[in-house]
């Protein structure tokens, strides 16, 4: 039995490890592609073909806040199964001094159906040098009742192969992304709530926003308008979960993160937009003042 405990304790450690940081990823690409009813989103709302935003990623213990990633999405016309798709991807890698700490690179890339961009499958590749996984997720739908096949693997063995179903809102790390991005603003209020599942290896996740209104966020030459959301995570990664983090959604057409900031057992993470290129709109939320 001892020997069982030690086996399972030395692999959760990096799986325990990535996880946060796919919290991380997630709430820095707090966006999508349209209004959600039920499983299935509209397209073509708030995105086009050749979207790509930039954003850098920062940790803070005390009053260090050094820089500690670089993420990219982007989405692009695909094909999943021989049928047409929506392909939705991040790319993450850590920077600075978080390399020498913890080096990671990280991909995930999601389908979404082409007509109704209903999630139909999720790859997430985890490198993070002597260790490296693969998490696939497959979405299947009926009557508002969701499944996915959680089949988790390295080079040499399957960790996790299971079935998970729930009713409602359910998606993968990435896909849940699509949510917050997609909400109509003209019919919310304040303290609206919207939650949803997320499905991660053997457990679903629950997660909530919460809408607190507008706000204006500053970032170096340039001022952002923006809409405010607490986040709700019920996991163990988070020194609390009531407002485990909040994001700034830019104030536009495109509704853009602009900021993210995560509060998190090993401190705290920040996220801010960088750059973007092709959006379907211009970015109109951000007010750039000429320098003295």
């Amino acid at each position: 039995m001892k020997e069982d405990n030690r086996h399972r304790k030395t692999q959760d450690v990096p799986e325990c490890r990535s996880r946060v940081y796919l919290y991380i990823l997630l709430l820095l690409l707090i966006g999508g592609v349209g209004y959600i009813r039920a499983q299935g989103l509209p397209t073509n709302r708030y995105f086009t073909h050749g979207e790509r935003v930039d954003y850098d990623l920062y940790f803070k213990w005390g009053i260090l806040m050094p820089k500690a990633g670089l993420a990219t999405l982007s989405i692009k016309d695909s094909k999943y199964e021989g049928n047409s798709s929506w392909h939705y991807r991040l790319l993450f890698r850590t920077s600075g001094m978080m390399e020498k700490v913890f080096k990671m690179r990280d991909t995930i890339d999601c389908h979404f159906s082409y007509d109704d961009a209903r999630l139909l499958f999720s790859s997430k590749r985890t490198n993070e040098g002597d260790y490296y996984l693969i998490d696939n997720l497959s979405f299947s739908y009926n009557e508002g009742n969701v499944s996915v096949r959680s089949h988790r693997y390295n080079l040499k063995t399957t960790k996790i192969d299971t079935i998970l179903t729930a009713q409602g809102r359910m998606f993968d790390m990435l896909g849940a992304t699509m949510y917050l991005r997609a909400l109509d603003w003209d019919k919310m209020s304040y303290g609206d709530t919207f939650p949803f599942l997320i499905a991660i290896g053997r457990d679903l996740v629950n997660v909530s926003y919460r809408y607190s209104g507008q706000q204006i966020v500053e970032r170096g030459d340039a001022k952002y308008r923006t809409r405010h959301f607490y986040i709700d995570i019920i996991d163990e990664a988070f020194t609390q979960n009531k407002e485990a983090a909040e994001v700034w959604i830019g104030d536009d057409q495109n509704h853009l993160p602009i900021k993210i900031r995560a509060k998190l057992k090993i401190g705290a993470a920040e996220v801010y937009y960088n750059s973007s290129y092709n959006l379907r709109y211009p970015l109109d939320c951000r007010v750039v003042f000429p320098k003295r």
